[in-house]
């Protein structure tokens, strides 16, 4: 779980605006942060099946929001791609 904190700050770099806290850009942000926790706790947990489940869920919103933002305006999402480091 994100601390309020975590969220504020990513909601503040990734925003488009001051009160934006729904945008795609956002929510990719998020969910890639809750990402990479969990994946360090699958590393040390690897029979922790329930948590791997969940996880590839996150990974599926997170590719659909990704499909979704490609689609819409190619630019926002090679900036997102960029600032997240998602792609190599």
């Amino acid at each position: 779980m994100l601390s309020k904190e975590k969220k504020a700050e990513l909601t503040a770099k990734f925003g488009r605006s001051a009160n934006d806290t729904g945008s795609v850009e956002i929510q990719v942000a998020l969910l890639t942060e809750q990402i990479n926790r969990l994946t360090e706790h699958m590393k040390a947990n690897k029979k922790d099946y329930s948590s791997n489940r969940g996880l590839l869920k996150m990974v599926g919103r997170r590719k659909k929001l990704m499909e979704y933002l490609k689609k819409e305006d190619v630019n926002r999402y090679r900036d997102l791609v960029q600032k997240l480091g998602l792609r190599k």
